[in-house]
């Protein structure tokens, strides 16, 4: 129309890429903002299991600690002399002995098979029967027979001594006929247990708290607030998870969320069957999603930054000299955006290394001559879900750096691929008249003996354990390698610690 000005072209091709950009910006935000999401969820699912972990060994330990108690002699020769002075001094002064290296202990004991106390870490308890009526007794009985020669655990409860939660649990004492004689008994107080959870540190997580059910009966063992502890769950969630797991022999984990006083919280559960107990980690969801939040964030004011430059590029097409700077601006902007998100896409972030998608697109279409072929060398952390469980995820998060810095060293020139959370391919290209295959395993061994070598970590000095492959590949090359290259570590009988395999695939 007359008189009405028209949009230039840069202008318009500015504003297009500015509307592409927001509608990929959303696209990209939404799919980080759920993979981040999954992320979050899986780290705590891992936590959980740990901490698991850590209360099934606590409960086991103290069990062994029983089991060899019951084995001794001095209980023995007590058990089937009863009435005998110098068996009971010498058991008293075995148990008194025996219970200083156990810490938490509430109290060890050995008493006839009518729980009749012969000696006990509390001598005063000597001589006392714990079990009079013939009821409890006869369950308590029934229930060491059923075990056989193994522990009876009665789980966590408040004992009525002390008035404090613990760990109760009895063996039954058999002669030679294998007749019950007698039997011991242990408390542990849980205390210990619940301190050292406390103490464990979660990354990025630091509003969680733990509960932990009866899934035979839904009562709290143990809660932040002590008066929940024996107290049925009232969450109808925790209710149905006990209904579905009590009795089943298999570990199970998963998640829900629950509103708390008008907080939203995720909770996620880890099934230990062994002992019919439901852990429960607790985190509000804000915390546990807050780097999805974040990202919105970002996102939401960089979607609003486009829409107020596609104003403004409107406004300035009348000025047209400053609407070239203000588009020369906005371009340099767009590249570092995006190669923002390239780096996100193809580096890791921990190690500043090539990630297992940049190894792919590296490599794709390329067909490297028998003369100048590559070799590809792995190395895998062995256990090393266990050295994040011992040490914690700094230390996991330092032995990661610490890897490549060494690869680094040894490899120098060659590029470095982060392709899974414990594992690491270097690719070494050569030219077969310069470098022999044995060049390359005598780099491999170097390397390997730097990983392997004591590192002073912030835990202090520490061994790490590697397992490596090598593999030569000329021609068409693909992601498939890196499947090769984990087989030969997992699947090869001979791929031990400290033994490096080689194979030509190309021969």
């Amino acid at each position: 129309m007359r008189g009405q000005k028209r949009i230039s072209t840069i202008s318009l091709v500015l504003i297009i890429q500015l509307i592409i950009m927001l509608i990929l910006s959303l696209v990209i935000t939404m799919t980080i903002s759920s993979a981040t999401r999954k992320n979050s969820i899986q780290h705590m699912e891992t936590v959980t299991s740990e901490r698991a972990h850590i209360i099934e060994e606590y409960v086991k330990n103290s069990e062994k600690i029983l089991q060899y108690y019951s084995k001794a002699k001095q209980i023995d020769d007590l058990l089937k002399n009863p009435q005998n002075p110098a068996c009971f001094r010498a058991a008293q002064d075995y148990t008194e002995d025996y219970s200083k290296d156990i810490e938490n202990l509430e109290g060890i004991y050995a008493s006839e098979w009518d729980t009749h106390v012969l000696t006990h870490t509390n001598a005063d308890t000597v001589g006392i029967t714990t079990r009079k009526e013939a009821e409890p007794l006869r369950q308590l009985q029934d229930a060491m027979l059923a075990e056989g020669d193994g522990v009876y655990n009665t789980g966590m409860i408040i004992s009525p001594a002390s008035g404090k939660q613990i760990v109760s649990m009895y063996k039954a004492v058999y002669n030679e006929e294998g007749q019950p004689i007698g039997l011991v008994g242990l408390g542990i107080y849980t205390e210990g247990l619940i301190n050292t959870l406390n103490r464990l540190s979660i990354k990025g997580i630091d509003e969680a708290s733990y509960s932990m059910i009866n899934a035979e009966n839904g009562k709290y063992v143990f809660n932040n607030n002590q008066e929940l502890i024996g107290a049925s769950s009232e969450h109808k969630e925790i209710q149905s998870i006990c209904e579905k797991l009590s009795g089943t022999a298999e570990p199970a984990q998963g998640s829900f969320e629950y509103k708390d006083n008008g907080t939203k919280y995720i909770a996620i559960y880890s099934y230990i069957p062994e002992y019919n107990w439901l852990l429960i980690l607790n985190d509000t969801k804000s915390e546990v999603y807050s780097l999805t939040h974040v990202m919105r964030i970002y996102m939401a004011i960089f979607g609003i930054a486009l829409i107020i430059l596609m104003l403004i590029f409107h406004f300035i097409n009348q000025k047209q000299e400053k609407a070239n700077q203000k588009l020369a601006s906005t371009i340099i902007k767009s590249n570092k955006t995006k190669e923002s998100l390239y780096t996100a896409m193809f580096k890791d972030v921990l190690t500043d290394v090539e990630n297992r998608i940049a190894f792919s697109m590296d490599f794709e279409g390329q067909k490297p001559t028998p003369a100048e072929p590559y070799y590809f060398v792995m190395y895998n952390i062995n256990g090393f879900s266990s050295i994040n469980t011992r040490y914690g995820n700094d230390v996991g998060d330092w032995l990661l750096v610490r890897t490549v810095d060494i690869l680094n060293q040894v490899f120098k020139g060659s590029k470095i691929y982060r392709t899974g959370s414990d594992e690491f391919i270097v690719a070494v290209k050569v030219k077969n008249d310069e470098v022999a295959y044995t060049d390359i395993i005598e780099d491999a061994k170097d390397a390997y003996k730097r990983l392997t070598a004591g590192q002073n970590t912030p835990m202090g000095r520490i061994n790490f354990e590697f397992r490596s492959s090598v593999a030569k590949k000329y021609g068409v090359i693909n992601t498939s390698i890196i499947t090769v290259l984990k087989d030969m570590i997992n699947k090869n009988s001979n791929a031990t610690v400290g033994q490096i395999t080689y194979t030509d695939l190309d021969s």
